[in-house]
């Protein structure tokens, strides 16, 4: 039996809900299909731990994925079988896991810091910025709304961040006026979307549903907006997703 387009659908919105990236929904999809492929184009309401175990075995010793890879293809089928079919997953027992390589973690000097910056330029030099300078992670950066930042305080909130907890942030004197040029310039941007009929961003589900205009208001812009839109396969609308993390 094969997956419904029903299923990934769920699946979809499901991803979508959570707000995950455009990427993210990408891999967990790719994954699944190739999980239901793997064992003959079963249901996966059909399967279970022994088969997610096979699954993520084969990936080892027959593809030889990376760590990273297997781990990416656990996460979407748990993903799946937690969120979207609402059953647990117990202990999968026996899974060959595929090797990590051993490295040393690197970390820039002073100086290497300066230097990485004074090769780059617009957003990708600001999004740097604020990851040495306010101590973001990548996605939080590219996550960043217009309402997160206050330049008035000098001060940035991270939603959601590591342990889906909010916390403050400094931001970083260096960086202030070029972003608030940056901004000003994604307003004019989003003011042009407004006018063709555009603007919306996604926004997490429950408050979409309480406040269906909000993802157009200026607020939720992202900082770092793509450059182009994407349609959203639910609803049919075209919207801006923030840039894309390869940005960097």
């Amino acid at each position: 039996m094969t997956a419904s387009p029903k299923l990934l659908d769920q699946v979809r919105r499901a991803i979508r809900t959570r707000h995950l990236s455009p990427h993210t929904e990408q891999a967990y999809i790719g994954w699944i299909k190739r999980f239901i492929f793997f064992h003959g184009k079963r249901h996966p309401i059909e399967m279970g731990e022994a088969e997610i175990g096979r699954f993520l075995s084969s990936l080892a010793t027959d593809a030889r994925v990376s760590a990273s890879t297997q781990n990416q293809a656990f996460n979407a089928l748990l993903f799946l079988y937690q969120q979207v079919l609402r059953r647990k997953i117990g202990l999968i027992e026996g899974v060959v896991r595929a090797k990590r390589p051993r490295r040393l973690p690197v970390v820039l000097t002073k100086e290497e810091v300066g230097r990485l910056l004074a090769c780059l330029e617009g957003a990708p030099w600001l999004m740097s910025m604020l990851l040495y300078g306010a101590g973001l992670r990548l996605m939080e950066c590219c996550r960043l709304r217009v309402k997160d930042i206050d330049f008035s305080k000098n001060q940035i909130v991270v939603r959601a961040g590591k342990g889906d907890k909010d916390r403050y942030t400094m931001l970083p004197a260096a960086a202030k006026d070029p972003l608030l040029r940056h901004v000003q310039a994604v307003k004019r941007r989003h003011e042009e979307d407004l006018r063709q009929g555009l603007g919306r961003v996604s926004l997490p589900d429950a408050l979409e549903r309480k406040y269906p205009n909000a993802g157009k208001e200026w607020g939720w812009q992202w900082v770092f907006p793509a450059t182009s839109h994407y349609i959203d396969r639910l609803t049919g609308e075209k919207r801006r997703h923030h840039l894309h993390e390869s940005v960097l």
